[in-house]
């Protein structure tokens, strides 16, 4: 029997399990160590993950969510610094030399009415930027992030031992309303306090059940862009319409011949989301309004498809309007929007792997972009290399059940929305432990290494 150089196989197989068993004895070990850590703080983040859920503010307005998260801060040790961006927070720790890494979460809540039935289901209502009452709820999640964020930041304000460098935590307001991030970019986010070496935020969603994470190399959700049109008529009585020039009607024809972009304009297999999401006009049943109101949203992943659904909007809109003889032309405003955000793959790539040690290899995925999106892209074109992952929030047992029925469950934005916060609170604060120390673990040159190929995505 051949031999394999100076030992037989038998051996170098021995030596291999032997190698095998003791890094997975290890992976266990400090998997351990990461849900003690955890366990130790979760009491606490859970109590301001109650307070927050029950007093939401909306986006621009987070002055006491973000003066509870600036207080916790300083408690820990870091050097805070309000107000950036009107109502965002920084918080900076240094703990000698090595790379500065950002962990980001959002402050804000939705204008929705909670339904929910949680002992601590928000009753809030509050005027939003137009003066209307609207209820108020944290539909989207924001909640889980701070208290996630509070956990983590307590965690590493007493483990300085076991990293290096400055770890940079951010408030940041109004990510519903897509002008938070870059509202702080301006107010001197990476002027005023140290440009990141690298960014990492999460998301909870139902997407993933509670207690798994998921990684998404490359473009993680879509372009948005919103748009408001008003289309002007000629008002008058309801008995004479003939005296007038009907916006509702235009803005009806209008709203189905939008649905053709995407049907009929776009190539298939290419994604792209055209959805007017409210219509105003009127004020009584007999009266024609002399203009109607349109509010649309828009998703694309691909800037090319994006300029020309924008471009086929303002195309159909006027037309619409003029072949209805409209007094004068339709108002289009594209009043905000943002990028898709783009994860450097590479460090996507690395971090899973960071991820896996911490949580197990089984409650790892790797997932594809969504359609929601956000404004942490705006710190990725800053240069800034990204990390945003999924954070599963539905009841492990429901998502199984769902999944065998075909049905969904309550997605972000939902009245019903509401993650199942143990274990989900518990996953995203080990999951950001185990990313920051990483990161923090490796000096500025190699994360440059890492991920000098592409730090923007289209």
């Amino acid at each position: 029997m051949k031999r394999t150089g100076k030992f037989g196989l038998s051996t170098i197989l021995a030596f291999s399990l032997a190698a095998s068993l003791s890094l997975a004895a290890t992976a266990l070990a400090q998997s351990a160590k990461d849900t003690k850590e955890a366990d130790a703080v979760y009491p606490e983040a859970h109590s301001l993950y109650v307070d927050i859920h029950e007093h939401p503010e909306l986006s621009g307005h987070e002055v006491q969510t973000s003066a509870k998260l600036a207080a916790k801060l300083r408690e820990l040790g870091y050097n805070v610094t309000e107000h950036v961006g009107d109502t965002g927070i920084v918080a900076i720790m240094k703990n000698g030399p090595g790379p500065t890494i950002m962990l980001r979460t959002e402050l804000d809540a939705l204008p929705v009415e909670e339904k929910t039935g949680l002992p601590y289901a928000s009753k809030v209502q509050e005027h939003n930027d137009a003066g209307v009452d609207v209820p108020v709820m944290h539909a989207c999640g924001h909640d889980l992030h701070m208290a996630a964020l509070i956990g983590t930041a307590d965690i590493m304000a007493h483990s300085k031992n076991s990293w290096h460098g400055t770890l940079m935590l951010i408030g940041q307001p109004a990510e519903e309303t897509i002008g938070g991030a870059q509202g702080m970019i301006k107010d001197g986010l990476f002027t005023r306090f140290p440009k990141p070496d690298a960014a990492v935020a999460l998301h909870v969603a139902n997407i993933l059940p509670a207690g798994t994470v998921g990684v998404v190399p490359g473009v993680y959700d879509t372009n948005s862009d919103s748009v408001r049109i008003t289309i002007y008529g000629k008002g008058g009585h309801g008995a004479a319409p003939q005296a007038t020039i009907d916006p509702i009607v235009i803005a009806a024809r209008t709203i189905l011949s939008l649905q053709t972009i995407v049907s009929r304009e776009i190539k298939p297999g290419e994604m792209a989301i055209v959805t007017v999401g409210y219509v105003h006009a009127g004020t009584k049943n007999n009266i024609i309004p002399d203009h109607a109101e349109m509010g649309l949203t828009i998703r694309t992943f691909k800037a090319d498809v994006r300029k020309h659904v924008l471009d086929a909007i303002t195309r159909i809109t006027d037309a619409e309007a003029q072949a209805a003889g409209v007094p004068k032309p339709p108002l289009i405003e594209h009043y905000e929007g943002t990028d898709a955000v783009y994860n450097d793959p590479a460090l996507a790539e690395h971090l899973k792997g960071v991820l896996e040690s911490a949580l197990g290899k089984d409650n790892v995925s790797v997932n594809g972009p969504i359609t929601p999106s956000e404004d942490f892209s705006y710190f990725v074109e800053q240069g800034v290399p990204g990390f945003y992952f999924n954070l599963g929030g539905a009841d492990p047992a429901k998502f199984a059940a769902a999944k065998e029925s075909g049905t969904m469950l309550p997605s972000n934005h939902s009245p019903l929305f509401a993650p199942d916060v143990d274990p989900a609170l518990h996953t995203a604060i080990v999951s950001e432990v185990a990313v920051l120390r990483n990161l923090l673990n490796t000096s500025p040159e190699e994360l440059h290494r890492l991920t000098s190929d592409k730090t923007s995505g289209e």
